[in-house]
């Protein structure tokens, strides 16, 4: 499983015409991700973080080059195929958390696998399992701002584990959080690669960056490799 990719990116770029301005926030880009890795994506703002997050998390698509997701070429997909593979083969984390107010936690980490058309008995069992797994079944009535920000980007981890994803993607998941429940949150993704979960974080903060088992630098759309920790900390 070590060398089977998951994510691989070929000669990636993306360009954005802003006016009479060509602005290349991808700039032939290569990189990889195998099953089972937990990878830290690292770069200052403006870098191109956003633009390869999206184009990964196939919310966008590449000007030239190809993506592969799980041996799978994405241009080949069509939009609803697309919504498909976002739905159930991609956990999304986000920075912001993006839970629903007016939901419970339970019907916050419910509502993908409705999108899914999972029976009740089935989505019951995939939100109790993710809820149990980050320690807030306790919880599952209380809407958003009724919990702490830990606990909501806990839920919002939760809401990514119901849908049994084969890829997590993290947008700066510690960014709103304060230095201790941002400690307790890389130990549970810790925990999910321990499980054989493939865990891709992108972050502008070299501590956490140093939490993956292997970092890759991104620097005015050139994505590289990160050879040691000095690398990883001269990028921001």
């Amino acid at each position: 499983m070590a060398d089977e990719k998951m994510i691989l990116l070929s000669d990636v770029s993306k360009v954005y015409k802003i006016g009479e301005n060509v602005v290349k926030a991808l700039d032939h880009a290569n990189m990889h991700v195998n099953k089972g890795e937990f990878v830290s994506v690292i770069g200052p703002s403006g870098s191109g973080k956003s633009t390869l997050m999206n184009i990964i998390g196939c919310l966008d698509t590449a000007t030239s080059g190809k993506y592969f997701l799980d041996g799978q070429e994405i241009a080949a997909y069509s939009k609803n195929e697309l919504a498909r593979i976002r739905n159930k083969k991609i956990g999304f984390i986000f920075q912001d958390f993006n839970l629903l107010p007016k939901l419970t936690a339970y019907e916050n980490v419910e509502l993908p696998l409705i999108y899914q058309g999972l029976a009740p008995s089935k989505r019951k069992e995939q939100v109790e399992e993710a809820l149990n797994e980050i320690g807030l079944w306790d919880r599952k009535d209380h809407k958003p701002t009724e919990l702490s920000g830990g606990q909501q980007q806990r839920v919002a981890i939760a809401r990514a584990l119901a849908t049994r994803p084969s890829l997590f993607l993290a947008d700066e998941p510690t960014g709103n959080l304060d230095q201790k429940t941002g400690g307790m949150l890389l130990d549970l993704f810790h925990r999910l690669n321990d499980e054989g979960n493939t865990i891709l974080l992108i972050t502008h903060d070299s501590r956490v960056a140093k939490e993956a088992t292997r970092s890759i630098k991104i620097l005015d759309g050139h994505v590289t490799d990160a050879k040691d920790m000095k690398e990883i900390e001269e990028v921001v």
